[in-house]
């Protein structure tokens, strides 16, 4: 099929016209339309994009969790690519609005459905519509996020018409961001420092004679000797005491 016959190319476009532009010196122009200008221009049926499906999409559930971690970092995406002087990284101030307001505001958590309008995104962003287009054109550049065009057929006085519906969208996972590095985690503290996490613990005996030294009862000092290994003193001592204890009237 020719491009200049295909119903989903939006109207008037540039290649159609100079298409037709030729025609107008063989045919004499059509009865009662001498008058108007680009009385040969041909209109399409369905003015929707032309990668646009009909068929059902199908989301894919993204939890809370994982989704609150790829909007941060996207945002350290944003800070490593940002050069000193410039205003935007990679990902865009805007792109960063436009994903802030996909994952906090439309993100089905649940079942993945993430499908806004442009203009829904741009109230909720506190942005203009043409800043969340270039925000999305950032976002699918940086890898984090992609959409299919959805289109609905409809019937129209016995005709079939396609109208445009809002895009699908699908928020991609970091190991898919060409150029992302992931920061390393941070180092655990130094021994002795504060936030340092003990060697090991004390032993069972010098625990159980300090539960005596404060005068705990004797449940307390068991407790505290049966902490200690399969066949060791403190072990032995708190199967001694338990028998002990059960052997009470």
């Amino acid at each position: 099929m020719s491009i200049y016959a295909d119903p989903c190319r939006e109207p008037h476009s540039a290649s159609r016209a100079e298409f037709m532009k030729p025609l107008a010196n063989f045919m004499p122009p059509l009865p009662g339309l001498a008058g108007l200008p680009d009385s040969l221009k041909s209109y399409a049926p369905s003015p929707v994009w032309h990668d646009s499906t009909t068929k059902e999409v199908q989301f894919f559930r993204l939890p809370k969790k994982q989704a609150f971690a790829i909007y941060h970092q996207a945002r350290k995406f944003e800070r490593q690519t940002r050069q000193p002087g410039k205003q935007d990284g990679a990902v865009t101030r805007n792109g960063l609005k436009v994903l802030e307001a996909m994952v906090f505001s439309f993100l089905n958590f649940k079942t993945g459905r993430l499908d806004p309008g442009y203009k829904t995104i741009a109230k909720e962003a506190c942005i203009s519509r043409s800043s969340v287009t270039r925000g999305l054109r950032a976002l699918k550049a940086c890898g984090i996020l992609n959409w299919l065009r959805r289109c609905m057929p409809t019937f129209e006085d016995g005709r079939c018409k396609l109208e445009q519906e809002t895009n699908a969208y699908a928020i991609l996972p970091s190991s898919q961001w060409p150029g992302f590095i992931e920061p390393p985690e941070a180092p655990p503290p130094l021994s002795g420092t504060w936030g340092d996490h003990p060697i090991g613990q004390r032993e069972p005996l010098i625990e159980a004679d300090t539960e005596r030294r404060m005068g705990s009862g004797i449940n307390a000092m068991i407790r505290q000797l049966e902490l200690g290994e399969r066949g060791s003193l403190a072990a032995a001592l708190a199967s001694l005491g338990r028998s002990l204890q059960a052997a009470k009237p």
